[in-house]
C-alpha cells in the first residue's frame, strides 16, 4: 500500500480521493468501452491521459468485469519493441491473478515458451526479455489469440499510440487495424498527444484505423473544479489556500494537469500547519521548482545545435508561435533564414523540445519555458 504524504500526484495514479474531477470524462469513456466501442483518446502531453485511463481501470463497472492491460509505447521504436512491451504488460498484469490466469496466457504464447524457468518447487516462472521476442508478427499473432480467448473480456490502453506511425517497419498501422478489427473479446483505448498525427491516422479515408474509432478529446479541467479539490485537501491538514493563488498556478499554466499538481505539490509542502498560500508563494514555488531543473536545462542547452537554440529561444518568447518561417518571425529574432528555421525545426520536434499544432508551435516542458525566459 503506498503511503501519500502528498495529496497532490505527480506521477502515477493512487485512488480516487487523489484524482481530481473528470467525472463526464470517465463516464463516457466507461461507457464507450462497455459498449463495445474503441476509442482514440486525444490531448496535449501532461494533460492527464494516462490518471484517466487508470482511473476508469478502477471503477467497478470495469475493476470486476475486464481484465485490463496498460501500455505506454513513446519510447518504442519498432514492432518488435512494440511486442514485448505489450508481452510483458500482460504477464505482470495476470501474475496477482493466479496460475490459472498466467497459464492462459503461457498456452498461446508458443514462441515464448523457451523462456519459461522452474523454481526449486518445480513452480514455473515466466521472465520475458527483448531478446525473447524472435518473430514479433508470431509472438503479436499469439497475444491477439490470447485475447480472443481469455476467459475475461480485456481492456487493452496503448498511451502514445502516434508513435508506431515512425517505426522502422512500414505497414504497422494496417497489421494492427486487422488484429483489432477481428478481436472481440477486447476493446482497446488509443492514447495520443499529438493531435494533428492522431487526427490523420482515425480521420484519413486512406488510413487504416479511418473511422473505427469513438474519438474523444481531453481538455484542462474546469478552474472551480481545481479550486475546489485543491482547497479540500489543504484544509484537511489544517492548511488553507486562496482561490487566487489557484487562479494564478491555473493561468500560469493553461490549466494543464501535470503542472498544475507539480506546483501545488510544492505549495503543500511549503505550507506550515495552519498557514496559508497565497499568490506570493506561488512564485517562490515556481522559482524552487526550476531551481531544482537549473542543472538539467543548463546541460540541455549546452548540447543542442546553435540554431535549435536560437529557434527554442524565439518561440519560448513567442509563447505560441506561428509562421515561424515568416519574414517577421525570423527579423523579429535575428534568426538566419526560412531554410534553417526549417532545418531547426525539424529537430526539435524529433526531440520533443516543441509541440505543434496546426501551425502554432510551443515549447513542450513549461518549466524549461520559464527558465529560458528569465534567462535568456
Amino acid at each position: 500500500m503506498r503511503i501519500v504524504r502528498n495529496p497532490f500526484i505527480t506521477n502515477g495514479y493512487i485512488s480516487p480521493a487523489y484524482f481530481c474531477d473528470r467525472k463526464t470524462e470517465s463516464e463516457m469513456l466507461i461507457q464507450q468501452i462497455i459498449n463495445g466501442n474503441n476509442v482514440a483518446l486525444i490531448s496535449t502531453r501532461r494533460m492527464g491521459k494516462t490518471g484517466l485511463i487508470r482511473h476508469c481501470f478502477q471503477s467497478k463497472e470495469i475493476q470486476k468485469e475486464y481484465y485490463t492491460f496498460f501500455i505506454d509505447i513513446y519510447a518504442t521504436k519498432s514492432l518488435r519493441e512494440f511486442v514485448f512491451s505489450l508481452s510483458k504488460e500482460i504477464l505482470e498484469t495476470l501474475k496477482p491473478s493466479g496460475k490459472k490466469a498466467m497459464q492462459a496466457f503461457w498456452e498461446s504464447m508458443k514462441s515464448l515458451q523457451a523462456s519459461m524457468t522452474f523454481d526449486f518447487s518445480g513452480n514455473p516462472s515466466f521472465n520475458i526479455g527483448l531478446g525473447d521476442i524472435q518473430s514479433p508478427d508470431v509472438t503479436l499473432d499469439e497475444i491477439f489469440h490470447y485475447l480472443e480467448h481469455a476467459e475475461k473480456p480485456c481492456i487493452v490502453a496503448i498511451d502514445e499510440f502516434q508513435q508506431i506511425t515512425s517505426y522502422a517497419e512500414d505497414n504497422v498501422e494496417a497489421i494492427l487495424r486487422t488484429y483489432v478489427q477481428h478481436c472481440n473479446n477486447a476493446h482497446f483505448i488509443f492514447a495520443g498527444s499529438q493531435r494533428h498525427i492522431m487526427g490523420n491516422m482515425f480521420l484519413t479515408a486512406s488510413r487504416p484505423f479511418y473511422q473505427s474509432v469513438s474519438m474523444m478529446h481531453l481538455e484542462s479541467i474546469p478552474l472551480q473544479e481545481y479550486i475546489k479539490f485543491a482547497r479540500k485537501h489543504f484544509k484537511a491538514v489544517g492548511k488553507s489556500i486562496s482561490t487566487e493563488a489557484i487562479e494564478d498556478i491555473y493561468q500560469y499554466f493553461d490549466g494543464v494537469t501535470w503542472y498544475m499538481q507539480k506546483v501545488l505539490h510544492t505549495l503543500y509542502d511549503m505550507t506550515p500547519s495552519g498557514g496559508n498560500s497565497d499568490i506570493p508563494m506561488v512564485e517562490e514555488a515556481i522559482c524552487q521548482i526550476i531551481d531544482s531543473f537549473q542543472y538539467t536545462y543548463s546541460e540541455i542547452l549546452f548540447r543542442m545545435p546553435e540554431k535549435q537554440k536560437e529557434l527554442l529561444i524565439a518561440i519560448t518568447k513567442e509563447g505560441k508561435a506561428n509562421s515561424i518561417t515568416s519574414g517577421a518571425f525570423i527579423k523579429k529574432y535575428k534568426l538566419p533564414s526560412a531554410s534553417s528555421v526549417q532545418s531547426a525545426l525539424k529537430g526539435l520536434l524529433e526531440k520533443d523540445f516543441v509541440t505543434q499544432e496546426a501551425n502554432s508551435y510551443q515549447i513542450y516542458d513549461r518549466f524549461f519555458g520559464l527558465w529560458l525566459q528569465r534567462n535568456y
